[in-house]
């Protein structure tokens, strides 16, 4: 751990939003907590997950050197989570919503990437940053750097609302009906921290789009996908969206199905609300493989899955926030040029009309430009973001975004600035043309830091790159635009279905030896929002995909019909005929043969699946009551590092909000709105469980809840340093007595299917009346 982490705290304490700040703060708590053992390692890995901390390569402590594994020497061998060192490296993933970036974001992400990483940002397929080889000790003075500077990292993995994703060119593409920028950052804030959104059996990915024909937002292969559509009603152009869920990647990929034609921007949040209500309420939670809202959809059937949705938007608690954002969208997002319009006049520099042919989209308002960096891998270097600051500070606003293709974009270039832009980005090393063509290649990290890695995606596209650079594999105006994505496995984080040029890493075994392969998936489309995806044809060994290539765009290049799309080609031309064509390529010579087909590609080692490790992609399934009981403990233990700090009103306050809280994550079991007020939730939890009788403890009877009721009467109370002691013991007994019955409530239910009261309850509620 770095020396400076703990300075962070106070220095940056008056640019950190509360909320954030006190977000970051419950971490390091439980980081605390776990590192003495008082937080499962299970639910410990949901709580980082939740705050982007996720598992990297060989954090189990091992790895595989070609011929065995061997142990990797980490001082500490605590657990993070399971099969987890605390000391092994991991990522953490930031999340930017819609991928909206500033110049003071960017030079905040390179002081981390030189100071905690490998000095390289990577640019996801959901806009985020990841910043790979990160100590877990690290990560709360990351969280405040990044916090500081308006960026948060909570929810960027486990199984919950996943960065909000949208089009780069939003609000300035010449087809969409309207900006959905403002829509998507009012989603994601709401939905933020939603408890709506805390029982999760998997993670749920949003996306915007402007229009239905391009394939910038890619809503089709979202749990929910949003169009942007506008409606005439009397007179008058109202805003809404067509409105998709159930679609996903994977192993089993799906389409997203249509809900509702026009949803209006009044009802997008609420209605979002109660799919999120109805995935939490129904979705699978045992079997991981189908646990996303996609298998729910498809287990109910559209016109069930849609009544569920609407009769739960019907008993919603009304909330303000759902339409206050409408008052004034220009509040919540707003954007403009630093310079004036301009037209493309004087000198251009070498290279510049290539670059200006794929990097340069002339936006709806005329005189602007948007500016694509294309980024090889979705790496950017430290320097390169300084420099990137350094650049938009001159003739950009604050309109810098990421994009779904691992890029990064200009908004808002005056035209007549863009050969000296080019000038500037090249000697940055940010002028790589090609942006959008087949060399601007989508690909997940893979076997270089994936857990859950087969094959090296990352070194499969950058030798693709290097043949085209080369002229080893020929480019020309048929394949030009074709789109090319690599997965290291199946789950499709390189977006391999919606490709072109699809593929996904497996494994074969030859003889005693294991071969790397990618599964070939062809004629997937990129376009209408991902409108179709393309088919899985054969396996074929790693360091022939080269080959592969080579040969589909020469025969597409013979066979093809006037302006027919690679999408049409394959489907014309058929799974069958083309898998005759990869037959020969699928041969791997023995091993004494040729060994370089036995590793893979930029890795010199002898290949081996004996690094893969727990993925963490899932991560695990923890309910909200699991969670809600973990915040009272953490407050408990709060109140007592109060008291030793002779703070005894702020101990006391504490030790009772901690029976509040532990209460309340009971009631929630069958009142999910009881909201945080203790006037509500203290009577709800006696009514629900302790007039009931499924609170009694077999042999304390209701002693325990008693502790609850005596505090919540004295309120408010002055507390001594003894007084404050009692309540922190009282917290600790109360919470210890609804962990016991949340076991048999939970119990009960998997084995009666109906709560009932046992015997001993109800003499125990006796008993407790008596008193």
């Amino acid at each position: 751990m770095k020396a400076s982490n703990h300075l962070w705290k106070n220095q940056l304490a008056d640019r950190i939003a509360d909320d954030l700040g006190r977000e970051i703060d419950i971490f390091e708590t439980e980081m605390d907590l776990r590192r003495q053992g008082k937080i499962d390692e299970k639910l410990f890995a949901e709580t980082r997950l939740r705050r982007g901390a996720y598992g990297q390569r060989y954090d189990n402590g091992q790895r595989h050197d070609g011929l065995r594994t061997r142990d990797l020497p980490y001082p500490d061998h605590a657990s993070k989570g399971p099969n987890t060192v605390w000391d092994a490296p991991g990522m953490l993933r930031i999340k930017i919503p819609y991928g909206g970036m500033s110049a003071e974001q960017c030079e905040v992400l390179a002081e981390l990437a030189e100071e905690y990483s490998d000095g390289i940002a990577h640019v996801t397929t959901r806009q985020d940053f990841q910043l790979h080889f990160i100590h877990i000790d690290d990560t709360p003075g990351i969280m405040r750097r990044l916090a500081a500077v308006g960026i948060t990292t909570r929810e960027a993995c486990g199984n919950s609302v996943r960065n909000v994703t949208a089009c780069p060119i939003a609000g300035v593409c010449h087809s969409e009906a309207f900006d959905v920028t403002p829509y998507a950052k009012a989603l994601t804030y709401f939905l933020l921290g939603h408890p709506d959104t805390y029982d999760f059996g998997r993670k749920f990915k949003i996306a915007f789009s402007g229009c239905g024909d391009n394939g910038c937002g890619l809503t089709g292969l979202h749990d929910l996908g949003l169009i942007a559509v506008t409606r005439e009603e009397n007179g008058v152009t109202r805003r809404g969206f067509k409105y998709f869920v159930g679609g996903g990647l994977g192993a089993v990929p799906h389409q997203a199905r249509l809900l509702d034609e026009f949803v209006t921007e009044e009802e997008l949040l609420p209605l979002t609300q109660a799919v999120c209500r109805v995935f939490a309420r129904l979705g699978e939670k045992k079997n991981r493989a189908r646990a996303r809202v996609k298998f729910l959809v498809a287990k109910l059937g559209m016109d069930e899955f849609r009544q569920l949705v609407h009769a739960e938007r019907k008993i919603l608690p009304p909330d303000a926030r759902w339409t206050a954002y409408l008052d004034d969208l220009n509040a919540v997002y707003s954007e403009g040029a630093l310079r004036e319009p301009g037209s493309l006049n004087g000198n251009r520099p070498e290279g510049f009309e290539d670059f200006l042919r794929y990097n340069v989209y002339h936006q709806r308002q005329q005189g602007y430009s948007t500016v694509t960096l294309k980024l090889p891998l979705g790496d950017i270097t430290a320097t390169q973001l300084r420099a990137l600051a350094d650049i938009s500070r001159k003739y950009i606003k604050d309109t810098i975004r990421t994009t779904v293709e691992q890029n990064m974009v200009l908004r808002w270039v005056s035209d007549s600035d863009l050969p000296a832009l080019f000038t500037d980005l090249k000697q940055a090393g940010l002028a790589t043309v090609g942006a959008g063509a087949v060399t601007d290649i989508v690909a997940c990290p893979g076997t270089d830091t994936c857990k859950l890695g087969i094959s090296a995606s990352r070194g499969l596209a950058g030798e693709l790159m290097r043949q085209f650079d080369s002229g080893e594999i020929e480019l020309n105006e048929i394949i030009d635009r074709l789109h090319i994505k690599i997965s290291g496995c199946f789950n499709s984080c390189g977006q391999h279905h919606v490709a072109d040029l699809g593929f996904y890493g497996v494994s074969r075994k030859v003889g005693d030896h294991t071969v790397p392969h990618f599964q070939v998936v062809l004629g997937g489309q990129w376009e209408h929002n991902a409108g179709s995806y393309g088919l899985p044809i054969a396996a074929i060994p790693s360091k022939r995909i080269p080959d592969v290539i080579r040969m589909l765009a020469r025969q597409y290049g013979e066979l093809r019909g006037d302006n027919e799309s690679f999408h049409a080609f394959v489907r014309r031309v058929g799974k069958g005929e083309i898998k005759k064509w990869l037959q020969p390529f699928t041969e791997v010579p023995a091993y004494g043969e040729n060994r370089s087909m036995y590793s893979d590609w930029g890795d010199p080692r002898e290949y081996t699946i004996g690094d893969m490790g727990v993925g963490e992609c899932a991560g695990e399934v923890v309910s909200r009551v699991d969670f809600d009981l973990a915040g009272a403990e953490r407050e408990a233990f709060e109140a007592q590092l109060q008291l030793d700090a002779g703070e005894y009103q702020k101990a006391g306050e504490l030790a009772y909000l901690s029976m509040v809280h532990a209460a309340a994550a009971l009631v929630r079991l069958q009142n999910l709105d009881v909201g945080e007020d203790p006037k509500v939730i203290v009577p709800e939890f006696q009514k629900r469980f302790v007039d009931s009788g499924l609170f009694a403890d077999p042999y304390a009877g209701n002693k325990f809840a008693s502790y609850l009721f005596a505090a919540h009467d004295g309120q408010p109370e002055s507390f001594s340093a003894e007084s404050a002691r009692y309540r922190i013991e009282e917290a600790g007994l109360f919470i210890e007595a609804v962990h016991s019955c949340n076991v048999r409530v939970g119990n009960q239910s998997n084995t009666a299917g109906t709560l009932s009261v046992p015997k001993f309850a109800v003499d125990a509620t006796r008993r407790s009346e008596s008193v």
